[in-house]
């Protein structure tokens, strides 16, 4: 039976270099010179660092233009809150998404069952898994989940004929 995987998975080794590019930038651009301006990537988090909130808006756009640029979403950041850490340092941790969460993942599967579309749609831990008779269904499933769900990034694999 044809099925395919509903997934939210960044491509990591993109993420990654793009952390690596904003660090670069960051040592060689003339307004943070001296400064506590600094951005690190461990497993899943991104941890931004700087003098004042003001540096972190600006890392954070540095880091947002070397994702787009490297065919990440954006989408995929979590913003975490702002924290005073010794002194007047601040630092902001943001953390990459990494599959569905269970309320998406319930919405995904209401909105494929209320579409009357001929496919079932069954959540798999951090995945929903849609399966139906046909293969134009299962393309007419990917189209509504692209069109309906904006505030996800989500992306398909695992597609069985």
């Amino acid at each position: 039976m044809p099925s395919f995987d509903t997934v939210c998975e960044p491509n990591m080794v993109e993420v990654k270099n793009a952390v690596e590019n904003t660090a670069k930038e960051i040592a060689t651009r003339f307004d943070f010179k001296g400064t506590a301006a600094a951005i690190e990537l461990k497993d899943k988090d991104i941890t931004l660092t700087g003098d004042a909130e003001f540096q972190l808006t600006q890392v954070e756009d540095i880091l947002r233009n070397k994702l787009t640029k490297r065919n990440v979403d954006v989408r995929f950041l979590d913003m975490g809150d702002v924290q005073k850490i010794g002194g007047d340092k601040v630092k902001q941790v943001i953390k990459v998404r990494n599959g569905i969460a269970t309320e998406d993942a319930k919405k995904i599967t209401k909105l494929i069952k209320d579409s009357k579309l001929k496919v079932q749609a069954s959540i798999q831990g951090e995945s929903v898994r849609v399966t139906g008779a046909k293969r134009d269904d299962l393309q007419a499933a990917m189209a509504l989940l692209r069109k309906d769900i904006t505030e996800v990034p989500i992306s398909f694999d695992n597609f069985r004929d």
